[in-house]
């Protein structure tokens, strides 16, 4: 029995994958009574692609959920086999964690954290259909009962009539060969207009097949600490990934072979990602590439099985094996499980609003890949944000949003809501505009203080929070006023550290500016407090950026006059001097401030500017 006698549940969330996930754990956490409902209880939290969570801007959402108080940076730190920081050579905007997670204990420890969060029921059920009436959600069908709820969250990720492309073979399935839902996905077109996306996988292989003395080792990193801000040490013996590449042999049997690949032979109609495309895609885009990165990842401790990131694809079996057999260290390689293309029906992400909250029916929420979304990353931020939302709407409180100036998160969102997609969308630094500001590191300060307004965080996270910026902005006002004695003793600790020519009296802080000075190269000529290392590192990339950091603020604040104008509702026909494109468009999306209307695609500079008037004069006429 799905729903006890008399009882109501507050949300009901559609999809146990990462999406459905913090959507439920968030909504569960704000008092909510809760029930999360998947096709099957052994996937839940499934990794369908890469056992790997993180990278560039990934890694920042993960952190970010983690400081609005989400679970993905905590399971991962409990589960994962490897962690990297990439980019070390780059400036803090762009560095970004990278974790190789066991596959099946990443879902059994996320499966036990559902089970035991209060509020929460985790059931097995097969959805098909939603509960409408006079535009307002009330629940949904499961099988032949209904279920009500006040609210509902979609998280169906790439479940909605799903087919899987083997080559000329195509399969009515779901990722890994669950069922699909086809019944909701039909039954969703009659309330909201559904497109077609396209993603992909690559073979697994047999780990002891391959010859990794031809590969090249990627070890993973010592002594970084983990994706949690409440992890404060990782101990567990890491194990490595291998590198090797694909070349022109590689290449000339794919080329052959591409009258087979579903993506070319006309099977598959919806567009896939364009940054993670198939190996045929990247022979048929880059033909002068005569070599492409092959990652070999393995799934978990206790399974010989392992990932062949970059080689995505939708070629038949016995091409995959062939291709395969050409790339160094897997010349005998055993195919375990063959990669595959997958279509599904998603949203476009523009019937939403900021909230995630679907526009033309009340009390219905969507997150993840029915977004129109890609990756484990983008599915668990949007979730959190509509389990937050979703609570918020029960309570008939104001919902939350975060704008593109504090967080990835807040760029995720507005890309999908406001510009939309055509593609699966994955979230890219170069989105950013205030990526100096956005960085992996801080996200606790600019979230922490929400998540704690939502009753995410627990009193004891957000005082230790509290003291390490203490700290964090002590030291920074401490080395800003200690000047540097000139004495012979103080030169030649400076030829030392390879500076000369330090004028009387510099601030250390003045001398920590300079590249070729770190913090701990301050203590020959100062005592240091003993401080922990991530507040050493605030302290020094705070230092560092000091100038890049003031800039970006000062963009921020122009930013915001804008961002924070918000729009009354207005009938845009009736605006004198807007194009006839801007009318249509405004109509449709109905932004909620002026910074989302100068961000929509053909609203013109020209167009905000008569709305800014307009505006304008519409107080004026409220005033008298």
């Amino acid at each position: 029995m799905y729903q006890p006698k008399g009882m109501e549940y507050d949300v009901i969330v559609v999809g146990a994958g990462h999406a459905g996930i913090e959507a439920a754990l968030a909504a569960a956490k704000m008092g909510k009574v809760v029930l999360l409902l998947t096709l099957n209880l052994d996937n839940v939290a499934l990794l369908p692609c890469n056992p790997s969570i993180g990278g560039p801007a990934k890694a920042n959402l993960v952190r970010e959920i983690d400081a609005l108080g989400g679970q993905m940076a905590k399971t991962i730190d409990q589960t994962l086999m490897q962690i990297r920081m990439l980019n070390t050579s780059k400036g803090p905007a762009v560095q970004a964690l990278r974790s190789q997670l066991d596959r099946k204990l990443y879902q059994r420890y996320m499966k036990q954290v559902l089970e035991n969060t209060p509020n929460l029921y985790l059931k097995e059920g097969v959805v098909t259909d939603l509960i409408v009436k006079d535009d307002t959600v009330l629940g949904v069908k499961v099988g032949p009962r209904e279920v009500r709820g006040k609210t509902v969250i979609l998280a169906t990720g790439t479940y909605l009539r799903s087919v899987i492309h083997i080559g000329e073979e195509t399969y009515q399935l779901a990722p890994q060969g669950q069922c699909p839902a086809n019944e909701m996905g039909k039954a969703l077109e009659k309330y909201l207009p559904l497109v077609r996306f396209k993603t992909g996988t690559p073979a697994r292989v047999n780990l002891r097949s391959l010859d990794f003395s031809k590969m090249t080792i990627q070890p993973g990193d010592e002594n970084i600490g983990g994706f949690s801000f409440e992890t404060k040490e990782l101990n567990i013996k890491q194990v490595p990934c291998w590198l090797t590449y694909t070349n022109e042999e590689t290449h000339q049997i794919i080329r052959n072979n591409l009258h087979r690949a579903a993506l070319y032979s006309g099977q598959i109609t919806g567009p896939g990602p364009r940054y993670c495309p198939s190996i045929e895609a990247k022979v048929v885009q880059f033909p002068d590439r005569t070599g492409h990165q092959v990652f070999v990842e393995p799934e978990g401790w206790n399974t010989s099985e392992g990932y062949l990131s970059g080689l995505a694809t939708s070629l038949p079996v016995d091409v995959q094996i062939q291709f395969l057999r050409t790339i160094p260290g897997l010349e005998n390689v055993e195919v375990m499980r063959a990669g595959y293309a997958i279509e599904y029906d998603c949203f476009d992400p523009r019937l939403l609003n900021t909230y995630l909250q679907v526009k033309s029916i009340k009390g219905l929420f969507s997150a993840g890949q029915i977004n129109g979304s890609s990756g484990y990353e983008e599915a668990a931020g949007q979730g959190l944000i509509a389990g937050i939302n979703a609570a918020l709407y029960v309570d008939g409180k104001d919902l939350f949003t975060i704008d593109r100036s504090q967080a990835y998160l807040g760029v995720l969102i507005d890309d999908l809501v406001i510009k939309g997609t055509n593609e699966p969308y994955r979230i890219m630094t170069s989105r950013a505009e205030y990526r100096l500001f956005l960085r992996a590191d801080n996200a606790d300060q600019r979230l922490t203080p929400l998540g704690y307004k939502l009753g995410l965080i627990s009193q004891e996270r957000y005082d230790k929070f509290q003291e390490k910026w203490a700290n964090i902005e002590g030291e920074i006002e401490r080395l800003e006023n200690v000047k540097l004695r000139s004495n012979q003793a103080t030169n030649e600790i400076l030829q030392k550290l390879g500076t000369t020519e330090i004028r009387h009296g510099i601030t250390l802080a003045e001398l920590l500016r300079r590249p070729e000075i770190g913090y701990q190269d301050l203590a020959h000529l100062d005592e240091l407090p003993d401080l922990p290392p991530e507040v050493i590192k605030e302290v020094e990339i705070s230092i560092k950026y000091k100038g890049y950091l003031k800039k970006q603020e000062e963009a921020i604040a122009r930013f915001r006059k804008t961002e924070n104008l918000k729009l009354p509702v207005i009938d845009y026909k009736q605006v004198k001097g807007l194009s006839r494109e801007a009318v249509e468009k405004l109509s449709e999306q109905q932004p909620i401030t002026l910074g989302q209307a100068s961000r929509i695609s053909g609203v013109s500079p020209a167009d905000i500017s008569v709305l800014l008037v307009y505006i304008e004069q519409m107080k004026k006429v409220q005033e008298k």
